[in-house]
């Protein structure tokens, strides 16, 4: 595995602020009731919690944006908010963390989707969801794409961000794709299973497991099983990279290395958390963290290896929590000197 040192680390973290990206895709807001259990409800046989802390995040494509931010670089969020009380929180969230709203779309004809968990102690008991799936309309989706063209020259990198609520249909996703490629600007995806094969030509494509063995209808048990979906995704998409994320084995690359198709060996990349709190949100960062890296001019291989080890300080924590700049700096340095004094 590619191994950092400390004079790379820095001087790649200090790059980070240089690089601004685009994320489009399904923005919501994330709905936390934190409690605690100590009684049956007379009422009928289900606990009840006792409410301690209430919290509202960033979440979906919006916490990709905020992974981008907590990096030091400059977010692009182009999305869609309904015109309701959850969609002017999500955008007041925004404004106080600084990011730029004018890419931020308000249909009155959807709602803003959101997330809402109740979690006792470190369970979670129930998660509503409150969203309309539908399509956006062609007018939502000319404003989302002419704001994209207006400050595509500016842009290091555009990451599509799909969730399955209707904010990247495939006619979003192909004039993504042409604009991308009229500009020279890299894509990353992170797809869901809807589009999944529309993303043909991107820079890196990233899915995780389960959305793989969905789309192939087949089953990754085995590392043969893995580097065969990842070479036959990479000749299907036509795509540069194919970032394969394996939960508790860590990822695997697949790069594309010549015009005529040929590959190089696949890359395995171990997990690194320590201990698993919540697994949720580490997709979103780890395609931050590769879009800022690679805008900053690491190869894909580098800024994969450093994008696991955000991924494995995220789902430390409880709930969806962006990745920072300098946590994920400290930790690198951690690992170079662990590997110097033999105690990996």
């Amino acid at each position: 595995m590619l191994q950092l040192n400390h004079t790379r680390i820095e001087a790649l973290s200090n790059a980070f602020s240089g690089a601004r990206i685009a994320v489009v895709g399904d923005l919501m807001l994330d709905r936390y009731t934190f409690g605690s259990v100590s009684r049956i409800s007379p009422e009928a046989p289900v606990p009840v919690l006792e409410i301690e802390i209430e919290q509202t995040r960033l979440g979906g494509a919006a916490n990709v944006g905020h992974n981008i931010l907590g990096l030091g670089a400059t977010p692009l969020m182009l999305g869609v908010v309904g015109d309701d009380t959850s969609g002017l929180i999500l955008k007041s969230i925004f404004t106080d963390l600084g990011f730029p709203v004018g890419g931020i779309v308000t249909d009155a004809t959807r709602p803003t989707t959101v997330k809402t968990r109740i979690i006792a102690g470190s369970q979670q008991m129930l998660r509503m969801d409150h969203e309309m799936k539908r399509e956006i309309s062609r007018a939502t989706e000319d404003r989302l794409l002419e704001i994209l063209e207006e400050h595509i020259g500016s842009l290091d990198g555009i990451i599509l961000e799909d969730y399955n609520k209707g904010v990247l249909p495939r006619s979003v996703i192909h004039r993504t794709i042409e604009l991308t490629r009229k500009h020279g600007v890299p894509l990353l995806v992170d797809p869901k299973m809807q589009n999944f094969f529309e993303y043909r030509g991107a820079t890196v494509f990233k899915p995780n497991r389960k959305e793989v063995e969905d789309a192939l209808a087949t089953r990754l048990e085995s590392d043969e099983e893995t580097i065969a979906a990842g070479l036959l995704l990479l000749d299907r998409l036509q795509a540069e990279h194919v970032l394969l994320t394996l939960g508790e084995k860590g990822m695997m690359l697949f790069e594309r290395v010549a015009n005529d198709g040929s590959h190089g060996e696949p890359s395995k990349i171990p997990t690194m958390a320590r201990e698993v709190a919540d697994v949720s949100g580490a997709g979103d960062t780890v395609i931050a963290t590769l879009a800022v890296c690679m805008a900053c001019g690491m190869s894909v291989r580098e800024a994969a290896v450093i994008a696991n080890r955000a991924a494995g300080l995220v789902i430390e924590e409880l709930g969806i929590v962006p990745i920072y700049r300098e946590q994920l700096v400290a930790a690198l340095l951690e690992d170079v000197e662990q590997r110097a004094t033999g105690n990996e």
